[in-house]
């Protein structure tokens, strides 16, 4: 680390005037360097609270540039060791650092952007070419701070009774929340320090009117879900190759419809699984993770997104036995490589990993855009987006939903970006992590079928039963539509039935009447799992299944007791 800059200005203090003098040269300094306007009031409190500590003594002000530009302000007295010093403890809470050592006292503060010699050399200029002004003076431009400072806790007081209005038909207790905020607010007036310190303690009661706001969007998303997945599956029926055909316009436009319709599922499903993860409805399904299968599956089916000048690099994953849920692993690293994918326009996307003693580690790496410093802390806040030189579409909710299914799986989600340069994402799990004891439970020991049938057209939906069905079920057959399902049900005389409503080329209603009418197969329990509206179907299109469970409730635990169930 360098040492500071040659001094912009250094002033003596005799009297207690100085003080005055001594607030306005830190504003003066501040104001020079570019500070934004609250930074000038911060730091020229600070000094105005540590020269009323130390009255006589020297002030020094002057910059360093490493490791990122930062003011230095250095103020030495022999009253330094001798006094009680309460004003630099409050000077502490308005600087980046305040130091004491000997008799010297030194405060820092960051300043914005880069510094260049020419910028120092003008900034000298009009310190030197400054005077002091009377206590007087300087007392009305403290008013007058102080003045502005209370006209933006009126304006923040404003806007937070314009947000009570809004969210008051969704929670009536947020209102009393707001309300109770603006009245604190308003006896806010004991000084900038007390009011910044206050303003702090503010952010805590806003999160909470933030869960309000999770539980209302969680809602409304599982509401939007069943008409939305409908739209989809009537679209699908009507471009099905056997049902009445369609002019070439007709077409175009139900691919329009299937199309708007899937995006907003999308969209919405975003929505549901982040207020999901909030509320601790994902149960992990604890199991053994091959991660060279997962690795491959990304690469192969993420490599067609990458634009032509892009090289999709997937290493092969390291040695090591992981324990953890694979299908919420995949969920991960796929949001992340499609983000990067998204946001980068030539040279590279890579994922690789390593491990590190008891944790594994997996990095996603881009030469893309990179984030701004500014609103690096935002990346993970719910549909923050970052303003880059693209916008690329999206709700702002795939990276807090991945941080959040990082924590359910034991492990964090971590970010390092250069702006134009690219970002580093890096995801820790523990290889062993330290699942509930309840976590298992229901599983020792395992029901047992010989064979298990799968029937739906959502391969991610047949990936997730077969896994589920690992160790309870000998052999598990998929079919993606009602016909195949029909025949493999005829063939192979499966021990249970997996069966999804909603797919092309016949619903899954017409397959339970089907099997109902064949003898040799009437016998074959029929568990259906679907996101469909089940109000969208009369109860005896439903008779013959043995249970009906909605798909985000297919857990391993809700698997095993529906297999658990057969039994005599």
């Amino acid at each position: 680390m360098t040492g500071p800059e040659p001094v912009l200005l250094r002033m003596v203090l005799r009297e207690e005037h100085d003080v005055f003098v001594l607030r306005q040269r830190g504003r003066e300094v501040a104001a020079a360097l570019g500070m934004e306007h609250q930074d000038q009031v911060r730091v020229a409190t600070a000094l105005s609270e540590v020269g009323r500590d130390v009255a006589e003594g020297e002030v020094t002000f002057a910059t360093a540039l490493e490791p990122r530009p930062h003011l230095v302000i250095v103020v030495t007295s022999a009253a330094v060791g001798t006094r009680n010093l309460d004003g630099v403890r409050a000077a502490g809470r308005l600087m980046d650092e305040v130091r004491v050592d000997d008799e010297r006292i030194v405060l820092t503060r960051r300043l914005p952007g880069q510094v260049d010699p020419e910028r120092l050399e003008q900034a000298r200029r009009e310190l030197a070419g400054s005077a002091p002004t009377t206590a007087l003076d300087e007392l009305s431009v403290q008013n007058r701070q102080l003045v502005t400072a209370l006209e933006d806790v009126q304006a923040h007081r404003d806007e937070l009774l314009r947000l009570n209005a809004e969210l008051e038909e969704t929670n009536k207790g947020v209102m009393a929340l707001y309300t109770q905020l603006s009245e604190e607010l308003e006896q806010t007036n004991q000084g900038v320090v007390a009011l910044y310190a206050e303003l702090d303690e503010r952010s805590a009661q806003l999160r909470e009117a933030n869960e309000a706001k999770s539980r209302f969007l969680a809602n409304v998303s599982h509401e939007l879900r069943a008409p939305v997945t409908a739209i989809i599956g009537l679209s699908r029926l009507l471009l099905d190759p056997r049902s009445e055909p369609l002019t070439g316009e007709q077409t175009h436009q139900l691919e329009l419809v299937q199309g708007s319709a899937a995006d907003l599922l999308a969209r919405v499903n975003d929505l549901l699984d982040l207020a999901k993860a909030e509320s601790g409805r994902i149960e992990p399904n604890w199991a053994p993770v091959d991660l060279a299968a997962v690795f491959g599956q990304l690469r192969g089916t993420l490599r067609p997104l990458a634009r032509p000048e892009v090289a999709l690099e997937v290493e092969e994953p390291p040695a090591g036995g992981l324990v953890s849920d694979e299908l919420l692993l995949t969920q991960i690293l796929r949001n992340l490589l499609t983000n990067a994918l998204k946001f980068t326009d030539r040279g590279t996307v890579g994922m690789g990993g390593w491990v590190d003693g008891d944790r594994l580690y997996i990095a996603v790496a881009d030469t893309g855009i990179g984030i701004p410093f500014a609103e690096q802390s935002r990346v993970f806040e719910e549909f923050h987006q970052v303003r880059g030189a693209r916008q690329a579409g999206g709700t702002g909710l795939g990276l807090p939903y991945a941080r959040r299914l990082a924590t359910l799986l034991g492990g964090a989600l971590t970010m390092v970006s250069e702006p134009g340069e690219g970002s580093t994402f890096t995801l820790s799990l523990p290889l062993r992590p330290a699942v509930p004891d309840d976590a298992h439970e229901g599983e020792g020991p395992l029901p047992q079928v010989d064979r298990a049938l799968v029937v739906d057209d959502d391969p991610a939906a047949r990936h997730l039963l077969r896994q589920l069905l690992a160790g309870v079920a000998d052999q598990v057959s998929e079919a993606a539509d009602v016909r195949s399902g029909l025949a493999i049900a005829v063939r192979e005389h499966p021990s249970v039935i997996f069966l999804d409503l909603r797919m092309p080329g016949g619903d899954g209603t017409q397959m339970l009447a089907d099997l109902a009418a064949l003898p040799d197969v009437a016998g074959i329990p029929v568990f259906v799992v679907t996101a469909a509206d089940l109000s969208d179907f009369a109860p005896h299109e439903l008779a013959h299944a043995r249970s009906v469970l909605a798909k985000e409730q297919v857990t391993r635990r809700a698997v095993v007791e529906l297999v658990a169930g057969l039994e005599p």
